[in-house]
């Protein structure tokens, strides 16, 4: 098998081979290599110890807070590569750390210890592909496979398990019956697993290809960090504009919008809160949820702080959940208060919203939901185009005119601003300077 290396990269192997040590590259950069990806990162293995891999680049600098594990960074050409000796592990506590590391020469020990078969292959240019658990095999059938007993790799370390759900997902891969078994069996472990790290593989899980069909399989999992998905499960929304239990509709929905985070998480939360929202009519025999999307909004705001998600990611997914169930066709005056209140990128984002949430409610009037929801897209695209005022920037008055007109108080200023706006918006005055002047002297008695 002929790979082209990185000069960098073989470079270090060479260096170790030249003094007496095995070197290769392991791990996800076999793997991407294989799948016809550039790798991220280039992880090298050695039988060297820690000291001698040291000793082999004295020349450079050296990274070596890692040394205890066996790893030591070189860094060259301002990039920082890891290079780790052989281990194998000892027994795992915490379901996530080993308590022990022991030094081996033994590639084949080092292979054993990781979690799937297509991570733990090996590679150099000497001796070629190293493939002892059929990783190059489950990567031609895209199959995620443990390497070993899959209940032991979940519970030396429990965070295996969204990884495994986080490769399926990114790869279009079908995850093995014994590990996916596993996986539903050891689940709760993801209990002993940091907010941050589950965040991190659950963010990559659902901006996967194949996210829905991983949501939906292994939606139990997903509880484990996220219980209060689970009402939505078997929820019947007993409408005729959904045809889905509340699960399978968010799903769907996350199945019709881009790869995209924000977007991904605002379709997995959008709907969460219709339960509390839930009032049944006895004349028509049906369910209604007027304001679940301020049940979702607050919802989703508790449960992405205890994930850890940055503030503006929370306020960015809240906004377009609060947004998200507007009805919109071409009335402009109304596009333009929300483009006011919410921004014009953020209006474009919920219309990609509106539209994965349309198509995955049942066909009840779908062609006339459809033709409203393309004016409400034509007219936001007229709006911007013929750059019509929507944002206070945009008005022919700002706050140092009103300051000399003598009104001096912040809190009036803004007040009179906002006015100003809507009323332009609602074409009730032009957006001409003079206009706007007298309108603002007319408001502060002035």
């Amino acid at each position: 098998m002929q790979i082209q290396l990185p000069n960098n990269v073989s470079l270090i192997l060479s260096k170790l081979n030249e003094n007496g040590f095995e070197a290769n590259i392991v791990g996800g950069c076999v793997r991407d290599i294989l799948l016809g990806k550039e790798p991220h990162d280039w992880d090298i293995c050695t039988d060297a110890m820690p000291e001698q891999i040291i000793e082999c680049f004295n020349n450079y600098s050296i990274i070596d807070n890692g040394i205890k594990h066996g790893t030591v960074g070189v860094i060259i050409d301002k990039n920082v590569y890891e290079i780790t000796t052989y281990r194998i592990d000892g027994e795992y506590n915490d379901c996530r750390h080993p308590n022990s590391v022991t030094f081996t020469d033994k590639l084949s020990y080092d292979l054993s210890r990781r979690d799937f078969t297509v991570n733990a292959m090996a590679f150099n240019p000497k001796d070629g592909l190293t493939d002892l658990f059929g990783g190059q095999a489950d990567l031609k059938s895209g199959a995620i496979r443990c390497v070993g007993d899959p209940d032991k790799r979940f519970k030396e370390d429990a965070l295996r398990i969204i990884r495994a759900l986080r490769f399926a997902s990114v790869y279009s891969f079908s995850i093995e019956i014994k590990t996916a078994d596993a996986i539903l069996r050891n689940a709760g472990l993801l209990k002993n697993i940091s907010e941050e790290r589950i965040t991190s593989e659950f963010n990559r899980l659902l901006c996967g290809n194949t996210a829905p069909y991983i949501l939906n399989r292994f939606r139990r999992v997903i509880a484990v960090f996220i219980p209060e998905i689970e009402v939505m499960f078997n929820f019947d929304q007993n409408n005729p504009h959904h045809n889905k239990t509340l699960w399978k509709h968010t799903t769907s929905a996350i199945s019709h919008i881009d790869n995209d985070l924000i977007l991904r998480l605002t379709m997995f939360f959008h709907d969460i809160g219709k339960p509390l929202a839930q009032k049944y009519d006895e004349v028509k025999k049906l369910c209604h949820y007027k304001g679940h999307n301020k049940f979702s909004a607050a919802i989703t705001d508790n449960i992405m702080r205890r994930m850890k998600y940055p503030n503006d990611v929370i306020d960015k997914v809240k906004t377009l959940i609060l947004y998200h169930d507007i009805r919109f066709s071409d009335n402009k005056r109304q596009i333009k208060h929300v483009m006011s209140a919410i921004g014009k990128e953020n209006f474009q984002l919920l219309l990609k919203v509106q539209r994965a949430d349309l198509l995955a409610q049942s066909m009840y009037k779908r062609e006339e939901k459809l033709e409203k929801f393309n004016l409400a897209c034509e007219t936001f695209s007229r709006v911007v185009e013929e750059e019509e005022c929507f944002k206070l920037s945009d008005l022919a008055l700002n706050g140092h005119d009103l300051i000399r007109l003598g009104i001096t108080n912040g809190k009036d200023i803004g007040n009179t601003l906002k006015l100003l706006l809507s009323l332009v918006i609602d074409e009730k005055l032009d957006n001409k300077k003079e206009v706007l002047t007298a309108k603002a002297k007319e408001i502060n008695n002035l």
